[in-house]
């Protein structure tokens, strides 16, 4: 049987860690804590669970302190998580299912639900190194926003499911303040710093400098091909965000060069169009967004809604713009088929009733 050590670095999670540790206890057969600098009770509840705790002196480079729990670690494979990261029954089920087959592989690529609907169905996903080898190849690299590049035999297991259970609160500038110091000690960018560095000032309301760090990436034509798709999506944001509606369409269509437009590419041109008011043309690309398939083993950030319930709530706000009552109403039901509990299926239920009611009144 194979056996896993499950490595974290933790600052301050008194708070989550009991529930993460508890979630993954009995997948793994070794649990390695490596703090960062708690000042709460952090190392307390993980004393729990395990007597492996490390000490590691913060120095504004994740991958090193993620690299140093993983030189601790002792099994022959190694599973990460973080700790507002939670696993359900049936995942604990699968890790311990796949611990006793033949199945071999060098790095195991699962699911990683990060946002969830009002009925906690994952509606943003994406897949991630969760499990590999323990040896050196397959280590961390980048100070943040770090990755494990997958090596070797990578196999796709999307029953194993990893969920954040990250509570919303204000983006900092934490990871913005990292690049930015890597600027000033003059680091050379790799493509993927430079579009994460591009993405830090654009969840950071920087849009202009967001926008010529994008533009930078891209031309530079050596990022991963998902990054650049994803880039072209952020970088439409960022000048929808200052109403140049022409430069965010550009934007859009300059992902198409990167392969077969995705859903949250086709949504958001529709998105563009119904904007300006121009509905047909919104109700065009919105309907393409509806046709689309997600693909989950691409490696890209994965917004499930964009290919269902969005496209389907717009189709039937766009068609109401137009006096097509008919097809609004149609494409309610869709909406309402994917999630009857999203706030806006059901504001738009109450105002089909209410119509209803008029008609029936005069």
């Amino acid at each position: 049987m194979k056996k896993i050590s499950l490595c974290m670095i933790v600052k301050n999670e008194e708070k989550n860690l009991d529930k993460c540790l508890t979630s993954i206890k009995d997948a793994v057969d070794e649990i390695i804590i490596v703090d960062t600098g708690s000042t709460d009770k952090t190392k307390e509840v993980a004393s729990n669970y395990t007597d492996k705790i490390y000490d590691f002196e913060w120095c504004n480079d994740f991958s090193k302190a993620r690299n140093y729990s993983f030189d601790k670690a002792s099994c022959p494979y190694i599973m990460w998580m973080d700790a507002d990261d939670v696993a359900s029954k049936e995942t604990v089920k699968e890790i311990k299912k796949w611990k006793k087959s033949e199945e071999g592989c060098d790095t195991l690529m699962c699911s990683y639900a990060t946002s969830f609907d009002e009925n906690h169905k994952p509606i943003f996903e994406y897949y991630r190194e969760r499990i590999m080898k323990n040896i050196p190849v397959l280590r961390w690299k980048d100070p943040v926003h770090e990755v494990i590049i997958p090596w070797g035999k990578v196999v796709y297991n999307n029953k194993i499911v990893i969920y954040h259970d990250k509570k919303p609160k204000p983006y900092t500038t934490r990871n913005l303040d990292i690049y930015k110091k890597m600027l000033n000690d003059k680091v050379d960018f790799s493509p993927r710093q430079q579009f994460y560095y591009a993405r830090e000032l654009y969840f950071n309301n920087l849009y202009d400098e967001a926008i010529h760090e994008f533009s930078k990436f891209l031309s530079s034509r050596k990022g991963w091909n998902e990054n650049n798709i994803e880039a072209c999506l952020n970088l439409s944001k960022c000048y929808q965000y200052k109403k140049e509606y022409e430069n965010a369409l550009t934007a859009l269509f300059g992902s198409f060069m990167y392969g077969v437009p995705k859903g949250e590419i086709l949504f958001e041109i529709g998105n563009v169009f119904e904007t300006i008011k121009d509905y047909p043309k919104a109700i065009y690309w919105y309907k393409q967004a509806l046709a689309s398939s997600p693909n989950l083993e691409s490696g890209a950030f994965v917004n499930l809604n964009c290919y269902q319930l969005l496209p389907a709530i717009q189709l039937c706000v766009c068609y109401y713009q137009i006096g097509d009552l008919i097809q609004s109403r149609h494409y309610h039901e869709v909406a309402k088929s994917f999630n009857p509990n999203d706030e806006n299926v059901l504001y738009n239920e109450k105002f089909f009733n209410n119509l209803d009611k008029k008609d029936k009144n005069k």
